[in-house]
This record gives C-alpha cells, sequence and structure tokens, in this order.
C-alpha cells in the first residue's frame, strides 16, 4: 500500500507549524523526518496518524483519507511506536504484545489463536524471546523499546510511525534497535516514518541498503526533501538547525562506506 503526504499544511492558532508538506512512503521505504525542537515533526506524525486534521492538504493510506477511516479501520494500516511510554500495570512481555492485536478483536475483545500467533511472531522477529515471560514493568530501557516494537510488528499494519524511538537509549542499545528496525524493513517490507533528533540515523537507512528520504524541517518554512546523500549538506545543517557542521566518511575493512555529522562551531 502506497502512504501519501499531500501538500500538507497545519497551524496551531497563528502559528504556522507544517507547510506544504509532501512524500510518499511505499512498501520497504523509509521517510526521515530531522529538524530542531518546535519545527513540526511530532505534528506531522500525529497528522499522519489522523490525530490533526490539516488546515490543507491531505494524508492518504491507498487513496483514502486517513481521517475518513475510523480508530480500528486505521490501526490495521498505520501503527505507532511513541517516544515515551510509562508501564503502569505488570503485563508480561508477551501480553504487551499481543496487545498490538487489539484492532483485530472480536465483539468481546478477546485475543484468537491467529493474535497468538502473530505476537509470538514478533516477538521472535525482535529477538526478545528470552522476556516474553517477563513483567514489562521490570525491563530496562532499551528492552522496553524492542517490546514496543514487537508490538507494533504484531500490529500487521503496512506503515510504522516511530517518534524519537532511540531517545534515551545507550550505544549499544541505539544499535540493537535500529539493526532489528532495518532487519524487519527488509523482511517483512514495512513502511516507516521515523522522527528523529539524530542526523545520522538518515545516513544508516541509506547505508544499509533501504530506500530512504529525508524531510528536512525548519518551523513555518516548506521542508527540504530527498535522500540523505543529497539533502543532508553542511549548507542545509546550518540553515535548518543553525549550525556549523562537518560531514565525514569512513570505510571499514571491507571497503563499506559510513558518514556520520559533528558540530564544528557555536550555534547561532
Amino acid at each position: 500500500m502506497k502512504y501519501s503526504v499531500n501538500t500538507l499544511c497545519f497551524s496551531y492558532g497563528e502559528t504556522e507549524i507544517l507547510k506544504n508538506v509532501s512524500f510518499e512512503i511505499n512498501s520497504g521505504e523509509a521517510v526521515c523526518l530531522l529538524g530542531p525542537n518546535g519545527s513540526g515533526k511530532t505534528t506531522l506524525a500525529d497528522c499522519v496518524l489522523g490525530f490533526h486534521s490539516p488546515q490543507s492538504g491531505s494524508v492518504t493510506a491507498g487513496g483514502r483519507n486517513v481521517l475518513d477511516f475510523s480508530r480500528k479501520e486505521l490501526a490495521k494500516h498505520i501503527s505507532y511506536l511513541p517516544q515515551t511510554h510509562n508501564p503502569l500495570f505488570p503485563y508480561t512481555v508477551r501480553e504487551t504484545v499481543l496487545m498490538g492485536r487489539s484492532a483485530y478483536s472480536g465483539v468481546f475483545g478477546q485475543p484468537g489463536e491467529t493474535d497468538e500467533e502473530l505476537a509470538e511472531k514478533a516477538i521472535g522477529a525482535v529477538g526478545i524471546e528470552s522476556l516474553a515471560d517477563r513483567q514489562y514493568t521490570t525491563l530496562s530501557g532499551g528492552e522496553i523499546r524492542l517490546v514496543l516494537l514487537a508490538r507494533a510488528l504484531a500490529q500487521d499494519a503496512g506503515l510504522m510511525v516511530l517518534d524519537e524511538p532511540t531517545a534515551s537509549l545507550d550505544f549499544r542499545n541505539e544499535y540493537i534497535f535500529l539493526d532489528t528496525l532495518f532487519s524487519l524493513i527488509h523482511e517483512k517490507r514495512i513502511s516507516i516514518l521515523i522522527a528523529t533528533h539524530s542526523i545520522d540515523h538518515a545516513f544508516r537507512f541509506e547505508e544499509a541498503g533501504i530506500p530512504v528520504r529525508v524531510i528536512m524541517m525548519k518551523k513555518g518554512a516548506e521542508p527540504l526533501t530527498g535522500a540523505p546523500s543529497e539533502i543532508i549538506t553542511p549548507a542545509s545543517i546550518k540553515e535548518v538547525f543553525g549550525v556549523s557542521a562537518l560531514i565525514t566518511e569512513a570505510a571499514d575493512d571491507t571497503g563499506r562506506k559510513f558518514r556520520s555529522v559533528s558540530v564544528t562551531g557555536k550555534a547561532n
């Protein structure tokens, strides 16, 4: 299924946040939303999720406006991994992942055999089998992010929206999370919309062989859109983030190239 954002404009009162944002996401593709705080990344994600009605433009799933879906219908097409999640009840990891199947529950809301099978497959795909019987409230931050990823995967939606999914993760857990996400895109052909503060994440998608576009956002301005290697430059970083930066490239023993961004000067 194709997911499209079509000349989307959104304002909070008199404050214009999104201006003429357009892009498409096909199966097995990713779009990275980059920009400073207040640039509209989360607002755009919320529009895609049908939480906001834009002043003009639209978001469509399979050609149908997301605002025309019921919440339960839309959950079958778009899943969501929030930036923060505070576990309140001591459900097991297996029970938490199974909650991703709630959009498919029958009249009495009881998961069926198919729901349980898909939840188990999601747990296996994310590699958290050893956590399945643990209480969700006892997990580390990195483990929680993987459980939420499994829950979103169990939802069996074509598009997964992620809002700062690696926020607060240490270096190792960030690597594990992203590597798991890349494998899921390759194997399951899901589509990804990810809002992130890390410019390097866009390069990581590209280096993993995933078709990816960057939407570099600045509040109230039309975004810069294109491939990471085209859009992410010292000039665009200066324009959007107000800092001087250097993009460096290195290669591993196999000759595979990697790029990263380093700040070289004070912010404006």
